[in-house]
């Protein structure tokens, strides 16, 4: 087993996070004993980061003490591990606009405290930045279904970020068309975030 990036470890095939509260599953994910440490098996199938990290992303701003805003939350599978990551002194602020999968991700919340739920519409990042007066956002990842993803990226970004942070962007490109390829659809989404 080895630390690849701060908090996130890897050994032939798996990566892994230290679990904020031993014993505890938040998906039905594995847990492995390390060293005395309890770690969870992050699963890069459910998880765009963990495939990012499993394909050889470079360099990870997710780190001990980041203050991570979170679009596109969801039931918080992948916004466990980053809470995992980035330990008590870290804050993951996870918005998401759905009602439906924010319940089971309030009760996430609840267990762990680094966590921070806010139902809002990511297109719309001046209807939740009252809860960051005082923050700075250290990374803004963003994974959500929206057909202007590269759009809503930039509008938080323009809201959030200072010079020195980091945004990391996750595409969905049949969420913005099933006509286009998915290398067209990347290509447009990066000339976006270009411009």
């Amino acid at each position: 087993m080895k630390e690849i990036f701060p908090g996130v470890f890897a050994d032939q095939t798996r990566l892994f996070t230290v679990n904020a509260i031993p014993g505890e599953r938040v998906y039905g994910e594995r847990l492995v004993e390390n060293g005395g440490v309890e770690l969870r098996q992050w699963d890069y199938y459910r998880s765009k980061l963990a495939a990012a990290i499993k394909n050889g992303l470079a360099q990870l701003p997710i780190k001990p003490g980041s203050v991570v805003l979170y679009l596109g939350a969801a039931e918080g599978t992948t916004v466990s591990h980053v809470a995992d990551i980035i330990g008590e002194e870290g804050i993951v602020i996870g918005v998401d606009v759905s009602e439906r999968v924010m319940r089971k991700f309030i009760i996430l919340c609840e267990r762990r405290q680094n966590i921070i739920p806010i139902i809002a519409d990511a297109d719309r990042p001046w209807t939740y930045k009252e809860y960051f007066t005082g923050k700075k956002i250290s990374v803004l990842y963003q994974d959500v279904s929206q057909k202007n993803q590269a759009l809503i990226f930039l509008k938080n970004a323009e809201y959030f970020l200072k010079e020195g942070s980091y945004g990391l962007l996750a595409i969905k490109a049949k969420s913005i068309s099933q006509e286009k390829t998915a290398e067209e659809i990347f290509s447009e989404e990066v000339a976006k975030l270009n411009e």
